[in-house]
């Protein structure tokens, strides 16, 4: 499901859930267990990185439709999403995000948690375009995005389900650096590793404050799994899941 890779205190937490690293339980909750582990060894800050041509195409929309109307097993299953992003909003050591290629949705929630968001410049695209496959977008995954690009940006790309390239995310604040794809992974250990030249404490005390926001984005109340499931099973999102697995079987 993953790949470690420690650099001096720095770990690098490699998705490798072929061939997209979709976001089935299983790969969530091994990143919920990966990072509390780097947390556990002393490690100062954590690279989350992705395949060479995605990063995470997000949910595993596949896994979820195989529940059909079972919907303690849907419950577990997005519960499992929502608290592989807690463990990353939580974390408390820096996570820099090294977005390696195409990030939608809950690739794009995912690093929308972290601390930093490196993307890889060239032909990939990242965004929340869960209303083009049907979804809608909670209030909390809403104020990540707020939280980013700002609200009236946010709200345009949101009802479009827009994605856009690496260098519109740049120009508009969704990631923080671009680099070339080689050096994607190089460039957020680098950014962690500029963090280490600063005192400690105070640093992480800053950090804590203002992520405070974002934590409480991805509260249970924010993000609303009973409402969620209810959409879900509106006939409009079934359609068009329906669709995006027609899409998909080719």
């Amino acid at each position: 499901m993953i790949d470690l890779h420690d650099d001096a205190t720095l770990r690098t937490i490699t998705f490798k859930r072929a061939p997209v690293n979709a976001l089935n339980p299983d790969l969530c909750e091994t990143l919920v267990g990966a990072i509390a582990q780097a947390v556990t060894d002393g490690c100062s800050g954590i690279v989350l990185a992705g395949g060479e041509k995605v990063f995470s195409a997000g949910l595993d929309v596949p896994h979820l439709m195989s529940l059909g109307k079972e919907r303690a097993a849907l419950h577990s299953a997005w519960e499992s999403f929502f608290a592989a992003a807690r463990a990353i909003a939580e974390c408390p050591i820096p996570v820099a995000a090294a977005i390696t290629g195409h990030s939608p949705a809950g690739g794009c929630v995912l690093a929308l948690c972290c601390d930093h968001r490196v993307m890889a410049s060239g032909p990939f695209q990242i965004g929340l375009n869960e209303t083009q496959v049907g979804l809608a977008v909670p209030e909390g995954i809403q104020r990540l995005l707020r939280r980013a690009v700002g609200r009236h940006r946010a709200e345009q790309m949101l009802m479009r389900g827009a994605l856009v390239d690496a260098e519109t995310a740049l120009a508009i604040g969704l990631v923080d650096e671009l680099a070339t794809h080689g050096e994607v992974v190089a460039a957020a250990r680098a950014w962690l590793a500029g963090l280490q030249a600063l005192p400690r404490t105070p640093m992480l005390r800053t950090r804590a404050i203002a992520r405070a926001d974002l934590i409480e984005a991805l509260s249970p109340q924010h993000v609303d799994l009973a409402t969620m499931l209810d959409l879900w099973e509106h006939p409009d999102a079934q359609a068009a899941l329906r669709a995006l697995m027609a899409k998909l079987g080719k």
